[in-house]
């Protein structure tokens, strides 16, 4: 039925005289069908509109407004007709399902990770490791004892240089200058 109103434009008379959240308290409290299907006949094409309008593809405005439309069903007890219209509740619902679709267009694809057991490393590779781990203990060994402590504190107790100063009370200068000079021996007896 279309109406005129006194001003002029013609008006459809179900978006006038409707009642939308009368229709979606039935849809809440009786799961009505028909009440549904007049709810998806409006809002369905508008939200549609709406989510091309904001940039979505077709394809992408379809899918949304399908979900929308099944989140009005799915979850109708969620709607207060004292705080929002339906439009504003349904194009509410349309603009977060919008915002997630391009947060998951943007998301990253995970990196494939291995199943199974990891592959038992190479021979030559394993006892080229063990070696270097020997040549590394042994030039360790030849350092002064206070900055084997140092480096010993440094990398294998994982602490900050302040943190090695403040366990034994020796200035923090006096720590990186030792923990330098022993850094500078491993790397000339492991070259």
């Amino acid at each position: 039925m279309v109406r005129r109103r006194k001003d002029g434009p013609v008006v459809q008379a179900d978006d006038v005289e409707t009642d939308w959240a009368a229709l979606v308290l039935r849809v809440r409290d009786h799961q009505d069908k028909a009440a549904f299907a007049a709810l998806f006949r409006h809002f369905a094409p508008r939200v549609k509109a709406f989510l091309m309008k904001s940039g979505a593809d077709a394809t992408l405005a379809e899918e949304c407004a399908q979900d929308v439309m099944a989140t009005l069903w799915q979850k109708a007890n969620l709607f207060d007709p004292a705080r929002a219209s339906v439009a504003t509740w349904v194009f509410t619902i349309a603009r977060n399902r919008r915002i997630d679709a391009l947060r998951k267009a943007r998301r990253p694809e995970p990196e494939e990770l291995p199943w199974g057991p990891e592959p038992e490393p190479d021979q030559a590779e394993a006892l080229e490791s063990q070696q270097e781990t020997d040549r590394l203990g042994a030039a360790l060994a030849q350092l002064p004892d206070k900055q084997r402590a140092l480096i010993e504190r440094a990398f294998y107790g994982d602490l900050s240089h302040s943190e090695i100063a403040a366990e034994t009370g020796l200035p923090l200068g006096t720590i990186k200058s030792r923990i330098r000079l022993a850094l500078d021996r491993l790397r000339q007896q492991m070259s």
